[in-house]
């Protein structure tokens, strides 16, 4: 399982790379080198050698994506990922959360955005004070709230 906060859970005074290759270790990767360049590449993060805490809001969410994603786990829980990315890196993870889905992978998202839920999600909850008031598909509810 990988998981990704709302608020990135990094070390900023580690490299990016730094960053996944710890993580790496830690989930006890084989190779933890090789799992660390494969989730960079996944999240097109390409100043991986820059310390995190240099990094933009978007570049340490991207981080902290990459972080979820090492292992390729089989369900990945993420918390508002979009939030801090920029549109192109939004559509990206939007693919790149679609391409895992086809091939059998699950994501539990939390999320705010009825657009978001219609391109990525089978199935919706909508929550109210942590309560489940609404279940359906993203079409059902979006129509049903307007």
């Amino acid at each position: 399982m990988g998981w990704a906060p709302q608020r990135p859970a990094i070390y900023g005074h580690l490299t990016a790379r730094e960053n996944t290759q710890l993580f790496a270790r830690l989930a006890g990767l084989r190779d933890g080198g090789a799992a660390s360049e494969a989730v960079l590449e996944q999240v097109d993060l390409s100043t991986a050698g820059q310390r995190a805490s240099q990094l933009s809001a978007g570049n340490q969410q991207r981080l902290n994506l990459a972080l979820a994603l090492l292992g390729d786990p089989d369900v990945l829980l993420l918390d508002e990922p979009t939030a801090s990315l920029d549109p192109k890196q939004r559509r990206r993870l939007w693919e790149l959360l679609l391409e895992r889905r086809d091939a059998g992978h699950t994501a539990l998202l939390a999320t705010h955005s009825l657009e978001e839920a219609s391109a990525l999600a089978g199935r919706v909850l909508l929550l109210v004070d942590g309560s489940v008031v609404r279940e359906g598909s993203a079409a059902e509810l979006t129509e049903e709230i307007g």
